[in-house]
């Protein structure tokens, strides 16, 4: 089990009172805290090293390369994905959100020609498929939907379960002979509900299609492997995995970036460029990596990606587990009701409730009146809150700083709510 009191010892932040009251912070899967060691990681670099990377041949500029070249390596250690087949297969972009965005304007860049024929496998016409689901963020949903639009594609989806799980056991079915792209979450930002990805990634392949998988929710709270999972592509950004906001991660096997097409353009990914010929652009992965780097956010997410490997993702998986048992006694509230899993097995600590009669904002608001901090609203979610009969919940999330006594905190509050608002 981990050290309680010297985990919460690393997050000043919590100790902090709000409206008279021990601040609970139960809003992680939109962003965790940050640790000390993160906070100060950041701030060292813009103290003493902070330089442009890559294209200095003074010292600051040197050291900040490496920096950000180890922290690179550090995230892929904490995701499986080292150094494969002669290269590096994590690509530094802005986010998940910008990570997606990128893979789906590449697919469309080869869907017109672009990338030349290794490229040809991404591209995408009328008559092909796209499969995701009802339970993805929008930041799957939107850009793979626009890629549909823009190529003639059709977008397909999984159906959920009466307890919102994709029904992995459909992918026979759902994905077909004409399925080029599958995009899919691992672990629900609504529902805590973690995929069933194996039967998906074996039809995927059987029909030659790509798997792109949303890790955001899993790399926090569970060991990741992602070569292992034998995915194709993968996204996370770092704030939600304890590090700096602005930084994220796409994931990809070596061959397959390589025959990428870039989405974006401009100064440190062109190898050679030219006024009356196409330029030339570099070896991935500073071929997507366009611009000026988030250096200070990377070397911040390298430090949370060692912080994280050195307490254990197995460790981790199982305090937050005891933490999930009560988190889903919110279940036994009268006129409360759980969008998801209401039992711990196959799930994370993301919890979304809705209070029979009051309104998520009014929920949200009451129990920040206790000082827990919960989220309210579709959470970027609407197709699987439209599948509960909802537009809107209450999502409590938990993190490795969180304790049984927070939780408690939160169910009595959540009992107080329909009494206050004279609904009971």
């Amino acid at each position: 089990m981990v050290d309680e009191a010297r985990i919460r010892s690393q997050f000043p932040i919590l100790d902090q009172e709000v409206h008279g009251h021990p601040l609970v912070y139960l809003d992680s899967a939109a962003t965790a805290q940050k640790p000390v060691s993160v906070i100060d990681a950041v701030r060292d670099f813009y103290l003493r090293d902070n330089a442009g990377v890559h294209r200095g041949a003074h010292e600051l500029a040197a050291r900040s390369t490496v920096a950000f070249e180890e922290a690179r390596a550090k995230v892929a250690a904490l995701v499986g994905a080292e150094s494969h087949e002669g290269g590096e297969e994590i690509v530094v972009t802005a986010g998940a959100t910008a990570a997606l965005n990128l893979l789906a304007t590449a697919f469309g860049n080869a869907s017109l020609g672009r990338g030349g024929g290794a490229a040809q496998r991404f591209a995408l016409k009328p008559g092909d498929e796209i499969v995701t689901s009802k339970a993805e963020h929008h930041s799957v949903l939107l850009p793979f939907q626009e890629l549909a639009y823009r190529t003639g594609a059709t977008l397909k989806a999984f159906d959920l379960d009466d307890q919102g799980r994709i029904l992995a056991e459909t992918a026979d079915q759902v994905i077909t002979e004409r399925t080029r792209v599958v995009a899919i979450t691992h672990v629900s930002n609504v529902t805590g509900a973690i995929t069933d990805i194996d039967p998906i990634v074996r039809r995927a392949h059987q029909v030659g299609a790509l798997v792109v998988l949303d890790v955001c929710q899993s790399v926090p709270h569970l060991p990741i492997d992602l070569h292992a999972m034998d995915v194709d592509f993968a996204v996370w950004s770092a704030h939600k995995m304890y590090g700096p906001t602005g930084v994220g991660f796409l994931y990809g096997r070596r061959g397959l970036l390589e025959a990428l097409p870039p989405a974006s353009f401009g100064g440190s990914m062109v190898e050679l460029a030219y006024m009356d010929k196409p330029a030339q652009y570099m070896d991935p992965p500073a071929r997507f990596e366009a611009g000026t780097q988030p250096v200070a956010q990377l070397i911040g997410a390298g430090v949370a990606a060692d912080w994280l490997r050195a307490i254990g993702m197995d460790r981790i998986a199982a305090h937050e587990a005891t933490i999930t048992r009560g988190l889903l006694r919110l279940g036994q509230v009268e006129g409360v009701r759980i969008l998801g899993p209401t039992t711990p097995e196959n799930r994370i600590g993301t919890v979304s409730f809705d209070v029979k009669g009051v309104h998520p904002h009014d929920v949200g608001q009451f129990i920040d009146s206790r000082g827990i901090a919960i989220r309210v609203g579709h959470h970027c979610a609407q197709p699987v809150h439209r599948h509960f009969g909802l537009f809107a919940s209450n999502r409590a999330s938990t993190g490795i700083y969180n304790t049984v006594a927070e939780t408690d905190a939160l169910l009595e509050a959540v009992a107080e709510v329909r009494h206050f608002f004279k609904v009971d």
